[in-house]
């Protein structure tokens, strides 16, 4: 039934956004990460990574059902959507791999994310602007205290 339900939700949302990204869906992200999604900006694709997605909903939220996991796959689809989607992801991808400061590769990351992120707020209905909140914020917490990890880092030496 939830594979069914993503398919629905991959079709919608790509109609709406208009993307020509490729989507699979698949159950487990490799290597033990708990990756909900991941786009590969080498062949255009997004990969949807469902039981990642069902073991981030009781994380967050305390209980997977149907509804809950919908939701937060429309809103992982939505957000890697956005990487697909941004014309700066290039550039980011880049000077991301040009750069030598640790401070300054991180500092691109938490930009390229933000922008996925603000995407996924453009295309997602208001309805869903909570929870995208929450799970953004997640996300983006990861990021941010790398940031301040750094420039305490750099402060101290």
């Amino acid at each position: 039934m939830y594979i069914l339900n993503a398919r629905m939700i991959v079709k919608q949302l790509l109609k709406q956004s208009g993307s020509q990204a490729r989507v699979r869906l698949k159950h487990r992200f490799p290597g033990g990460r708990n990756v909900g999604g991941k786009y590969r900006i080498s062949d255009h694709s997004v990969t949807l990574y469902l039981y990642e997605i069902r073991k981030q909903c009781r994380i967050m939220f305390g209980s997977a059902s149907l509804s809950l996991c919908k939701q937060l796959l429309r809103i992982v689809l939505a957000h890697e959507l956005g990487h697909a989607q941004d014309p700066q992801l290039s550039e980011l991808s880049d000077s991301m791999d040009a750069c030598e400061s640790r401070l300054d590769r991180s500092r691109l990351a938490l930009q390229i994310e933000e922008n996925a992120w603000n995407y996924a707020r453009q295309l997602l209905p208001s309805a869903s602007m909570e929870m995208l909140e929450i799970v953004a914020g997640y996300s983006l917490s990861a990021y941010r205290e790398v940031i301040a990890e750094e420039q305490a880092r750099q402060h101290i030496a």
